[in-house]
């Protein structure tokens, strides 16, 4: 052989160990995509990786291949659509209840002559009975006159449903700033008047407090502006909320 052709001979077996470590860079850097997308929780992105990692190095099989741990999503089975939409078949008839009850309490509102001091009104939420704090309260105070506790009582039986549904007492001042020797502020006020009110309603027995809750809001709903005495007067108010049936309750 000659020395020419021998020394071609000796390149080409010297440049062959390219291809494999080229080969092995590929795999590495494959692997450590790979491990890198395992580590985020996008179970579905990784899947791409690997299929397409397997694809372009082993022909669409390969290590690559797994059983993902989440079980694909599947449709709603017709069961579960048949629910939401009685969900939403429940929640137009719980209005229509609402309503009805919204028509019982306006009729006493009328009969009673007390329009101006309490008001009703269908929201998305229930229904809300608004009671201006000037017939329950005296200015910075959170205790329910004595001579308005009949007033309360009188509410607290308009409250008696079957089933039972879940209320929100929840308490509202003017923007007029309180600092006694009881409240640091409107908020606390709000808060209490609330609850003092609250429990005057669960005086009655056939009202179950499990149902109930209290909130204050202080001056930061105001329903109307606070720069004239009438505006004022109406953001100083007690709300009743009385929610739409839980599940719990239709059963």
């Amino acid at each position: 052989m000659s020395k020419k052709k021998k020394q071609k001979q000796e390149e080409h077996i010297n440049e062959s160990w390219l291809i494999p470590y080229s080969d092995l860079l590929t795999l590495l850097l494959a692997l450590f995509i790979v491990l890198f997308a395992s580590s985020q929780i996008d179970q579905k992105k990784f899947q791409q990786i690997a299929r397409s990692f397997n694809t372009a190095l082993a022909g669409g099989t390969g290590v690559l291949d797994f059983e993902s741990p989440i079980e694909p999503e599947t449709p709603p089975s017709p069961s579960k659509q048949e629910h939401k939409q009685q969900q939403k078949n429940l929640n137009k008839e719980d209005k229509e209840e609402l309503h009805a009850v919204q028509e019982k309490i306006d009729t006493y509102i009328a009969e009673k002559h007390l329009n101006g001091k309490l008001q009703t009104s269908l929201t998305d939420e229930g229904l809300a009975i608004t009671i201006l704090n000037d017939i329950l309260f005296d200015s910075g105070s959170a205790e329910v006159r004595p001579k308005d506790r009949k007033l309360a009582k009188e509410i607290s039986q308009l409250l008696v449903m079957n089933p039972p549904r879940n209320i929100i007492i929840s308490g509202h001042t003017d923007n007029v700033p309180i600092h006694n020797a009881q409240f640091a502020s409107n908020w606390e006020l709000s808060v209490m008047r609330a609850i003092n009110f609250m429990k005057i309603l669960l005086e009655n027995p056939e009202l179950d407090p499990r149902w109930f809750s209290a909130k204050g809001y202080g001056e930061f709903k105001p329903v109307a502006p606070n720069n004239t005495p009438e505006g004022r007067m109406k953001n100083r108010r007690v709300e009743i909320l009385i929610l739409p049936k839980t599940e719990a309750s239709r059963q």
